[in-house]
């Protein structure tokens, strides 16, 4: 029996990641014909805020989701025994692994709608284009990270795989916007396209 069960967690975790790739490919896609679908108001309001105010606050709130993004991946390198000198896991820290993941996916819920609500999503010039397609694969790949922690039978790479590409794509969504906002409506390697933007 004891020969036999890693046969057995083969299949399994062929199966928990084909569940998580295709949650990540609905979740892309519905997100995405949701947004082209939309009709956008540009008058949409973000915590009582509008026009440049509430892009200034959606770009103060994504720099706190890059925060703690740049948070998550510290705590998970602590975790898997990657940070140099350190060797002890502390209780506290997957337990905040997982508080400081709610938090920040909460935070993007309101950027998110604000987004979508007011731009949809957009394709016209290359880094609105970037910008639209990072935000609907970041949900894309939450969803298939709730669905990955969720199996034991996961080879070693998936955990990491599916939290370095949402902290990449958290990266790439405060370039795309925040940044652009607070260097001047620029970025280096993207052009200007439409002159609303979908900040998140």
């Amino acid at each position: 029996m004891l020969h036999a069960r890693p046969a057995l967690r083969r299949p399994e975790a062929r199966l928990a990641l084909a569940l998580a790739f295709a949650a990540a490919a609905a979740v892309f896609v519905a997100v995405f014909l949701f947004g082209r679908a939309i009709t956008p108001d540009y008058t949409a309001t973000l915590f009582g805020q509008a026009d440049a105010d509430a892009v200034r606050l959606k770009a103060q709130l994504a720099t706190g989701v890059l925060g703690l993004a740049a948070l998550q991946l510290l705590l998970a390198l602590w975790m898997y025994h990657r940070l140099p000198g350190v060797r002890r896991v502390p209780g506290p820290v997957p337990i905040t692994h997982r508080i400081v993941g709610v938090v920040l996916f909460a935070l993007t819920v309101p950027i998110t709608v604000h987004c979508v609500r007011a731009y949809g999503v957009q394709l016209t010039g290359s880094r609105v284009a970037v910008h639209s397609i990072a935000g609907c694969f970041f949900y894309g790949a939450f969803a298939a990270k709730v669905l990955l922690v969720r199996s034991r039978r996961l080879p070693g790479w998936a955990l990491p795989l599916a939290g370095g590409a949402l902290v990449v794509v958290v990266v790439v969504l405060w370039y795309t916007s925040a940044l652009w906002h607070f260097n001047g409506d620029t970025v280096p390697a993207l052009s200007f396209g439409h002159h609303h933007l979908p900040l998140g």
